[in-house]
């Protein structure tokens, strides 16, 4: 089984995905991110969608899956790079992604999570 890389910079694990999500994988992904949140203390995870051109419903399900159980350990989660055809594929599956923050590119992922931080930093 295919396991992704989790790369940590700062206060931010970065996740790229750069392979087709099979189910064992993308349920690896979840623990191995719980615990890797926990075990460093990030306040944000960006996941790199750039790579995907397709999505199920199951990917579409895990990235809100992912997202939620960060912001239960307190981390802020921003999904990068999303190709216009995947965005158009989540909607037309009814996934909104609630709670799942977007950014079109790694540079400005990073300068949502930054300021989120500082939002939180200021109690808003």
């Amino acid at each position: 089984m295919d396991r992704i890389p989790i790369l940590r910079m700062g206060e931010t694990l970065l996740v790229t995905i750069q392979i087709d999500m099979q189910d064992q994988t993308a349920i690896a992904l979840q623990d191995d991110l719980a615990n890797k949140i926990a075990a460093t203390g990030a306040s944000g995870v960006m996941i790199d969608i750039s790579a995907l051109e397709i999505v199920d419903s199951f990917v579409g399900r895990m990235l809100s899956s992912i997202s939620g159980i960060a912001r239960i350990l307190s981390a802020t989660t921003v999904v990068v790079g999303m190709q216009p055809a995947v965005a158009i594929t989540l909607v037309e599956l009814g996934l909104s992604l609630e709670g799942v923050k977007t950014a079109l590119n790694v540079e400005r992922g990073m300068e949502l999570l930054r300021r989120t931080r500082e939002e939180q930093a200021l109690g808003r």
